[in-house]
């Protein structure tokens, strides 16, 4: 399905933050490994993490849910014995089950998404776990992708972090389960090392011991570690609540977002910070942020890497602030549910923005008096450019079409519902 974005000069009103969909993934992940049964408040529901949920039932776990919990009782380091697995379009589920599904004799995950998560690399993780002495099949580094496991081995592993820090974090799911004592060495730079430090708390509160080296670059694991049952409780989503966030400062606004922790781990709390940097007037207490915006923004330079997940909508922002903002070390953008580089700025030429890119790098040149719209864009079946382009539609003169619009719920399938009850004139054909 396809949405229309409308010119929209005011939005108003409150809303609760989705439920992070980083942090439910890894609670029911940890739920399922963990021997006995174990409670995640307030999970999101997303395809990502309904993709996680099928997963682990196809592995043996018993989920039960209601509005408010889901209650897991786990396999531990016994996953049944299952032939294929499908996570759909979710990149990090399959990447954390390409782990796990090594103490499995052989798992064959499919490609249901030739033209997004079939397309990216997963070589990184393939090298290391075959240093494990799993058994990979697979086409260039891509689905599908077979595992033949049952019995990984620990000691001394290498894993590159220059793509993506969910193969480290894979691994690190995977290595207290093993007999040995493993030691991870992380080679090259570390991408998303905020993302890294989510695990290693969910790991902390599962019982899960981690020697942790203060840059992440390496890593001591015992081995013969049990995943204890607990309970957990999903904090708001700050990825999500990013484009949110970005349509009030971009426009004439009173909008409050709650369920938001001022010291949340995710880094894509940033985008408060680099919001306020714009000049966007926002308070941010006990838990909500309240921006009241005026349209009017400043440029900005921001490191993108420990927020990743908000950065396309930090552009958005961007897109109508008074002068050059710039976004750097941004790299690992381009290898997410399609090239969120170059993918995405070729959408905002469409519609009128100033942008240029860089292998690394978005600028851009900002247009305080909005765009001219008026033309139907491809959002290339990824959630976060679908929600940063709505932003840019707010403020152009005529119309936004976008395609494929209903891929939103890969993360936040409430993102239009959402915006359209703060006053956004958006409309589903």
């Amino acid at each position: 399905m396809d949405v229309i974005v409308r010119p929209t000069s005011e939005l108003k009103g409150e809303i609760g933050a989705l439920s992070s969909k980083n942090y439910t993934t890894r609670y029911l992940l940890v739920a399922a490994l963990a021997e006995g049964t174990s409670t995640v408040h307030y999970p999101a529901h997303s395809e990502d993490s309904d993709a996680m949920r099928r997963c682990i039932q196809d592995l043996g776990a018993v989920l039960e849910e209601d509005d408010e919990k889901i209650v897991i009782t786990g396999f531990g380091r016994n996953p049944k014995d299952v032939k294929e697995l499908n996570v759909g379009n979710a990149g990090a589920v399959l990447r954390f089950l390409m782990a796990v599904t090594a103490l499995c004799p052989e798992v064959t995950f499919v490609n249901s998404y030739p033209d997004s998560l079939g397309k990216r690399p997963h070589d990184d993780l393939i090298e290391a776990l075959g240093g494990m002495r799993v058994e990979i099949e697979h086409r260039d580094g891509k689905l599908p992708i077979t595992i033949r496991g049952g019995n990984p081995k620990g000691g001394k592993i290498k894993v590159s972090g220059a793509v993506s820090s969910q193969y480290l974090s894979a691994l690190l799911f995977l290595t207290p389960l093993l007999v040995e004592d493993s030691e991870i060495e992380v080679l090259g730079d570390l991408k998303s090392k905020v993302v890294v430090g989510q695990t290693l708390e969910v790991l902390e509160q599962a019982g899960i011991i981690i020697h942790a080296s203060d840059d992440y670059m390496n890593f001591r694991i015992p081995g013969g570690q049990t995943y204890q049952a607990k309970t957990y409780t999903v904090q708001g989503d700050y990825p999500g609540s990013a484009a949110i966030l970005a349509a009030a400062a971009v426009t004439k606004s009173d909008v409050k977002i709650f369920r938001l922790a001022e010291k949340s781990k995710q880094g894509e709390r940033a985008v408060v910070d680099v919001l306020q940097m714009m000049d966007v007037p926002l308070t941010h207490t006990d838990g909500t942020v309240h921006v009241q915006g005026n349209g009017r923004l400043r440029p900005v330079e921001f490191d993108g890497d420990a927020a990743t997940d908000a950065v396309l909508a930090m552009v958005a922002a961007a897109v109508f602030a008074d002068g050059t903002s710039r976004f750097y070390n941004v790299e690992n953008l381009r290898y997410k549910e399609c090239d969120r580089i170059t993918d995405y700025l070729n959408e905002l030429r469409k519609a009128g923005a100033n942008v240029e890119e860089r292998q690394a790098e978005i600028i851009v040149h900002g247009r305080p008096s909005g765009l001219e719209g008026g033309v139907e864009i491809n959002a290339h079946y990824d959630h976060r450019v679908i929600m940063a382009l709505t932003v840019v539609g707010l403020r152009c003169k005529k119309p936004l079409v976008i395609k494929d619009a209903h891929h939103v719920a890969k993360s936040y399938p409430q993102f239009f519902d959402h915006i359209s009850a703060l006053g956004a004139a958006v409309e589903w054909v």
